[in-house]
């Protein structure tokens, strides 16, 4: 009896700790599982106007005027694009250009770039 209680409390604690630690965990899924996780929270906004509505649009970055105004034949922001801003802005709770800021600082470390643009290789050439 004192076994199978403490296998079901093991298996409670691992429970637990990957639902507190699933954003941590969901990029080590495969690609099937992560899929159907996040295509439950997710509804991909096809226009302009429905990413505009979602919060995607500021001062900075303006859809009404230079997409929906000037008469812009794409369907909208890139996807995989936006899904990333939206879940910065609800993972930090910051604003729409704070989000872009964070995702294309991001994507600069992903590529070896310091936020100021300087290269983080210890071989580049910067100057001569």
């Amino acid at each position: 009896m004192l076994f199978h209680l403490s296998v079901f409390a093991f298996f409670l604690v691992i429970c637990i700790l990957a639902f507190r630690f699933r954003a941590a965990l969901i990029p080590y899924l495969p690609e099937r599982i992560r899929t159907r996780i996040s295509s439950a929270h997710y509804t991909p906004l096809p226009t302009f106007a429905a990413q505009a509505e979602a919060g995607l649009s500021s001062n900075m970055f303006d859809i009404q005027a230079h997409n929906l105004d000037a008469g812009d034949s794409r369907s909208g922001l890139d996807e995989q694009g936006t899904q990333e801003v939206l879940a910065i802005m609800r993972r930090e709770r910051v604003t729409f250009d704070q989000a872009r800021l964070i995702r294309h600082n991001q994507i600069l470390a992903r590529n070896g770039i310091d936020p100021t643009g300087m290269p983080l290789d210890s071989k580049a050439v910067t100057r001569l």
